[in-house]
């Protein structure tokens, strides 16, 4: 005897099919809510301007150089209120990209940081 859609139904309805149909619901309402979150937008926060200029750069002795590594040189962040020296540190090479430098770039009456970024 070959099963039916009624008789598929009525199994998978029973009362002893609660716990499945539980486990069922929690998965779709887990693939439900993944596809909405993997659809958000995180914007880049505004920028900050600072009123006084950043001190000159310090001098880092930059290391050798490293294979699928170039080097990001040391920059002065603006944290709390206070510029703070931030020394330079290695970016992963990607494939196809140049590396474009943090800087610090005049706006209006004060300054804003341009992070560093990846350009294909």
């Amino acid at each position: 005897m070959t099963p039916n859609r009624l008789t598929l139904r009525a199994t998978i309805l029973s009362p002893t099919r609660a716990p499945l149909r539980a486990t069922l619901r929690a998965c779709c309402a887990a693939l439900l809510l993944g596809s909405a979150l993997s659809a958000c937008v995180v914007a880049e926060p505004a920028p900050v301007v600072v009123r006084t200029a950043p001190p000159p750069p310090r001098v880092e002795v930059v290391p050798a150089p490293r294979v699928g590594y170039v080097w990001d040189a040391g920059h002065w962040a603006w944290q709390h209120g206070a510029y703070v020296w931030e020394p330079g540190h290695w970016q992963a090479v990607r494939v196809g990209h140049h590396w474009e430098p943090g800087h610090w770039a005049p706006r209006g009456d004060g300054w804003v940081w341009i992070r560093g970024h990846w350009v294909a």
